[in-house]
């Protein structure tokens, strides 16, 4: 196809095709392009006449890629955020003036304790700018970047594709959180025979410490899995019960409260907290200025 051609093609259906690929669902493709379910159906039909292929076929509620189907995402990907990235850099962006819209993803930790100040800078010098967060963990991050919910994400993550950007925000040093009475910081003994309470997003009764412990010989009792850091204010107060989190998660939540934070009394192999984006994204002025913003409020301060 030369380039007098293209004009033939709509671009907006190469964005549902996009979609329509990693959702693998009709409905859930609609509700990500903030589209109907039958503007959806025509574009795939739209689609499967442009590529003379059936594309995605039904499997169940699931609609699976034809061989043809992978082969075309694999070389639309790069172009479209080449395109992407060339709009982008034609755009200007003064943050006083903005109304656009962020969608940045945020561990649950980071939205605790780091995002207040991020939220109060971003107030200050863009007031008319809407801000949606969304929760990721470091397996929602990149499928959640891909389809565009966010353009960025903070939380602890690992292997991800080969067009996303990554800059590390800190170390997650760890702190033994606790809301007893007792004099002095924890001995190892301690730790081990007093109940623990864990955040775990997925409901898992073991973490990384756990493997840290397993290190020195030891092992603790978790008794309690709660969702989310912001419960641990109500339910450690008074108790016998110690929680593992994040320092910067630590310092608001003893904010306030009768909590205190303690070093833990055994070597923990820390992870890092991580800024992820896009190439697509990586040279549009008001992305670059919110990422900006964001390694301010949020990397570490020496």
């Amino acid at each position: 196809m030369n380039r007098n051609e293209l004009r033939r093609v709509d671009m907006n259906l190469l964005v549902v095709f996009e979609t329509l690929m990693f959702e693998r669902n009709l409905t859930r493709a609609a509700e990500k392009l903030f589209l109907g379910q039958p503007a959806v159906s025509a574009a795939l039909a739209r689609l499967r006449e442009l590529f003379n292929d059936p594309l995605l076929v039904r499997n169940g509620r699931c609609l699976e890629p034809t061989a043809r189907a992978l082969v075309i995402l694999k070389e639309l990907q790069p172009a479209m955020d080449t395109i992407s990235c060339a709009v982008s850099r034609a755009r200007e962006f003064s943050p006083s003036l903005d109304h656009g819209t962020f969608r940045i993803g945020l561990s649950d930790d980071a939205e605790f304790g780091l995002f207040p100040p991020l939220l109060k800078q971003l107030r200050e010098e863009a007031p008319n700018v809407v801000i949606v967060v969304r929760r990721v963990h470091f397996l929602l991050i990149t499928p959640m970047l891909v389809s565009g919910e966010i353009s960025v994400g903070i939380s602890y993550t690992t292997e991800l594709p080969a067009n996303a950007k990554r800059r590390k925000l800190r170390e997650m040093r760890v702190k033994i959180l606790r809301g007893d009475d007792r004099p002095g910081p924890l001995t190892l003994d301690d730790y081990c025979a007093r109940p623990h309470a864990l955040v775990s997003f997925s409901g898992d009764l073991s973490g990384n410490i756990d493997n840290d412990l397993a290190r020195v010989g030891r092992s603790r009792r978790v008794v309690l899995a709660v969702p989310q850091f912001s419960g641990l204010r109500s339910i450690l107060p008074g108790t016998e019960l110690l929680a593992a989190v994040p320092d910067y998660a630590a310092a608001a939540l003893i904010e306030g409260t009768g909590l205190r934070a303690d070093d833990p009394p055994f070597p923990i192999v820390t992870s890092d907290l991580c800024m992820v984006w896009g190439e697509g994204s990586d040279a549009d002025p008001a992305e670059s200025w919110l990422r900006s913003r964001i390694i301010e409020a949020m990397g570490a301060r020496d």
